[in-house]
């Protein structure tokens, strides 16, 4: 570039002892450029940018002659007499640039406080080397490129799928805030998107960037520097990539919890006092510190509008589904399914029922119908839906079967109107417009009570298999903590998690956590009333199936039992349903002789513990090389009486052998 032959020439004129006539237009100076003006080279707008002066300007040619013109470390080394002086300092640009300035050395000033060069280490700073920043360099030669230390901890977003309606208008407001402030000359407030979907979030915030031609990079918080002086040069760093090409940056506050409190300080430094647009996604509401906040909420997208993401990706993927209406309805009842991971779930489904096309026999070269089926699309939906809950939940096998519970009819009716209102929740509350009026109270939820072995955690699994759904039990130990507002936390990250669908949760002996609300005596009876309080307001908003079982009915609140809508008592086994589940409890394929169902049901032992004798006998029996018999079972019974600490009375056993 011909300022740099400029540089070289006043070197060369300095060395020879002559005075040095500039040859440039004076409209590069800073003083002189406007908003509206047209920069004719990359230098001019880096002039303007950052409102060099003359010598600043020069300073920062002279270095990038260094690394552009391999004549200047020679001319370096002439000017200060110093073969060894092959780099630009602070002392030759003093002597031999025009219009020398002291104060553009100190730290504060332009050069030094946005990185444009860097000082290495040297016996003094007017002759330590200089040399200019990498960035800047490839800036002027007209290449545009991330700083490696601002992309070794953040990632370019860049979303291509069309917001729904009720997103779009929050990403629109969000650009129209950022543009109106800017217009005013202040710092722009901090953005903030609050809510449980991730993916929507990250959308809502890439376009709002896009629509004001902002670059979008999303930070990774664990990787932010906790020292000063590094977090301080990221911030420097990102300001000047700002000016430089305009660039917003998002911080993913959920999902990053290490305790770290050095981390959590830098985190909260960088959102109060950086000055560049930046935009915050959380799932709980970070409150205002110093720097204005301002905070939208995102929901999951309404039932219609998932609808219609349904019917506009089938057309786009030219996928076929029966009775795509009917189908959509259904699956948007269960599943609140987010723009992405509804896409996402139909190309899996339509992958998936390609690979089982070509395995049934179609050769690679013929074209597999694009045709889905709603179990195909179901059992995706629930592979896409199913939650991250770790340590706080288990996943549970489902394959139990009506024919499985021996349980009075009307407890089973309940069972199955539990399991009906779970199918039909759209039609009533969609259609008919029960969800128009308010959401609480809509959650669908059930006690089951009984004594141990009575059947009701089968019962769950038997709904969950019924309805196609996953069933997670909540490791209570790992909700209840004995710290204040603990629990609610863990209680909201089961609910959270759960609330994309195809989920039942089954909080299993729930005595502890539901029992009655205790008279306020103390701030830890306040707030043990607040986590029932919360529980039941999570409760009724979980759009899905929720099921407590208990041994102690009586031990529970009556308000809460109120708030209940399924009610199911687990009693007791009598001696014909003992007899029907003796029936019941040996597979088809188990080898049995000589049982005799009616001699077995005079052991007063409930389902579990029946299951608990039959399987022992099997193996008593399998290590004989016998079938099944009595006396296999007869020494099954003792063992889990010893167990239960209860005598094996003669009455219950009379006649077996």
């Amino acid at each position: 570039m011909w300022e740099i032959k400029r540089i070289k020439k006043r070197l060369e004129s300095f060395i020879e002892g002559k005075q040095y006539t500039q040859e440039f237009p004076d409209h590069i100076s800073a003083e002189n450029f406007s908003h509206s003006q047209t920069f004719t080279s990359a230098l001019e707008q880096l002039c303007y940018i950052f409102k060099l002066s003359e010598f600043e300007r020069d300073i920062l040619l002279l270095c990038a002659g260094i690394e552009l013109d391999g004549s200047f470390p020679g001319l370096c080394a002439q000017v200060t007499g110093n073969r060894e002086y092959t780099y630009p300092t602070f002392s030759l640009a003093l002597s031999t640039l025009e219009k020398p300035n002291w104060g553009i050395l100190t730290p504060d000033a332009t050069l030094r406080r946005s990185h444009l060069i860097e000082i290495g280490a040297g016996s003094s700073l007017t002759h330590s080397p200089l040399r200019i920043d990498e960035r800047i360099l490839h800036y002027l030669t007209g290449n545009q490129y991330l700083d490696q230390r601002l992309s070794q901890i953040s990632l370019p977003l860049n979303i291509q799928e069309n917001l729904v309606k009720s997103h779009l208008q929050i990403a629109v407001e969000m650009a129209q805030i950022w543009c109106l402030e800017s217009q005013t000359g202040q710092t722009l407030p901090v953005l903030q998107l609050s809510g449980k979907d991730n993916a929507s979030q990250r959308a809502i915030a890439f376009i709002c960037c896009n629509k004001i031609n902002l670059s979008t990079y999303i930070i990774s918080v664990e990787l932010l520097p906790t020292d000063a002086r590094g977090l301080n040069l990221i911030k420097s760093l990102w300001e000047r990539e700002y000016v430089l090409n305009p660039t917003a940056i998002l911080l993913e506050i959920d999902g990053w919890d290490n305790g770290d409190v050095k981390q959590l300080v830098a985190i909260n430094y960088l959102i109060e006092n950086i000055q560049i647009p930046i935009i915050i996604l959380t799932q709980e509401r970070r409150s205002q510190r110093n720097r204005n906040l301002i905070t939208f909420d995102v929901d999951s997208p309404t039932t219609e509008e998932q609808r219609s993401l349904w019917l506009d990706n089938l057309d786009a993927l030219n996928i076929n589904l029966d009775t795509p209406d009917d189908s959509i309805n259904f699956l948007t009842s269960h599943f609140n399914l987010s723009a992405p991971a509804i896409r996402t779930t139909l190309l899996k489904a339509n992958l998936k029922n390609q690979e089982n096309g070509y395995q049934q026999g179609a050769k690679q070269s013929q074209t597999i119908d694009s045709h889905l089926t709603l179990g195909n699309l179901w059992e995706v939906c629930r592979t896409q839906a199913r939650p991250r809950l770790d340590e706080l939940a288990q996943p549970m096998e489902t394959k139990a079967g009506w024919d499985d519970l021996v349980l009075p009819f009307e407890q089973k009716q309940v069972l199955q109107q539990a399991a009906n209102q779970i199918r039909q929740r759209t039609k009533v509350y969609q259609e008919w417009g029960f969800a128009g009026k308010s959401k609480r109270g809509l959650g669908i939820s059930a006690l089951f009570a009984g004594a141990s072995g009575t059947g009701k955690t089968m019962a769950a699994e038997i709904l969950a298999q019924e309805l196609k759904l996953d069933l997670y039990r909540i490791d209570l130990s790992a909700v209840v903590s004995k710290y204040i507002g603990e629990t609610e936390k863990n209680l909201g990250k089961v609910f959270d998690a759960a609330e994309t669908g195809g989920v039942i949760l089954l909080f299993d002996e729930a005595d502890a956590l539901f029992g009655k609300r205790s008279e306020v005596k103390d701030s830890h009876d306040r707030h043990a009333n607040m986590e029932v309080a919360y529980l039941l307001q999570r409760m009724e908003a979980y759009p899905g199936l929720s099921i407590m079982t208990t041994n102690l009915k009586g031990s529970i609140d009556q308000a809460f039992l109120r708030r209940i809508r399924f009610i199911v008592q687990f009693s007791f086994p009598d001696k014909s349903q003992r007899a029907e589940i003796w029936q019941r409890v040996f597979p088809k394929s188990t080898p049995t002789k000589d049982l005799d169902e009616s001699k077995l049901a005079r052991l007063n032992v409930s389902g579990g513990n029946i299951r608990n004798i039959a399987i022992n006998a099997a193996f008593i029996a399998a290590e004989a090389g016998q079938s099944i018999s009595m006396e296999h079972i007869l020494q099954s019974a003792k063992s889990e009486y010893m167990k239960m600490e209860r005598p094996l009375t003669d009455i219950e056993v009379r006649g077996w052998v």
